[in-house]
C-alpha cells in the first residue's frame, strides 16, 4: 500500500486570489455581468418609449450583482399580469387610460397583459429569464474573458 502526504503552498491570501482575477466582490468579473445582463436584456424589455429599458442602467448599482428595474409599473410588466382594480379615464382627446382607485390596493386579475412588440420583437413578460435561455453562456464566456485578463 502506497501512503504519502503531501503540503500545498499557495502564495498570498485568498482575497489576493480573487482579486487577481477580478472576482472580488463588485470586481470587474461581476460588473461585465451586471452590465451585460442589462444589455442582452434590452431587446426583451417591453418598449414604448425605451423608459423601462433604460432605467435599469440608471437604477442598478454595476458590480453590485443585483439587475433592477424601477418604476411603479416594473413589477407588473415583468410577471406579465393585469392588476386591478382599475377604472377607465377618458381625456379631452378621447384616449383612455386605466387608474386604480386612490388607497385601493392592487391585485392580479387574473388576466394576461398584452405587449406590443413594434419596437422590441422580444418584449414580453420574465425577460430575464428568457434572455438567459438565449444568452447566458455568452455571459459566462464575457465574465470568463474579464477573469482571465483577455
Amino acid at each position: 500500500m502506497l501512503s504519502f502526504n503531501t503540503k500545498v503552498f499557495m502564495p498570498g491570501s485568498v482575497a489576493d486570489m480573487l482579486a487577481k482575477f477580478n472576482l472580488e466582490k463588485g470586481g470587474l468579473v461581476q460588473q461585465i455581468i451586471d452590465k451585460r445582463v442589462i444589455d442582452y436584456c434590452k431587446p426583451y424589455v417591453p418598449k414604448q418609449m425605451g423608459v423601462l429599458e433604460m432605467s435599469a442602467y440608471g437604477a442598478t448599482q454595476i458590480g453590485s450583482g443585483e439587475v433592477v428595474y424601477p418604476g411603479p409599473y416594473a413589477h407588473y410588466m415583468y410577471y406579465g399580469e393585469v392588476y386591478g382594480p382599475n377604472i377607465p379615464i377618458e381625456d379631452a382627446e378621447g384616449n383612455i387610460t386605466w387608474r386604480s382607485k386612490p388607497g385601493s390596493k392592487k391585485q392580479p386579475a387574473g388576466r394576461e397583459l398584452q405587449y406590443n412588440t413594434d419596437l422590441n420583437p422580444l418584449a414580453g413578460s420574465f425577460w430575464f429569464e428568457r434572455m438567459k435561455a438565449d444568452h447566458l453562456q455568452d455571459i459566462i464566456e464575457e465574465a470568463r474573458n474579464v477573469a482571465l485578463g483577455q
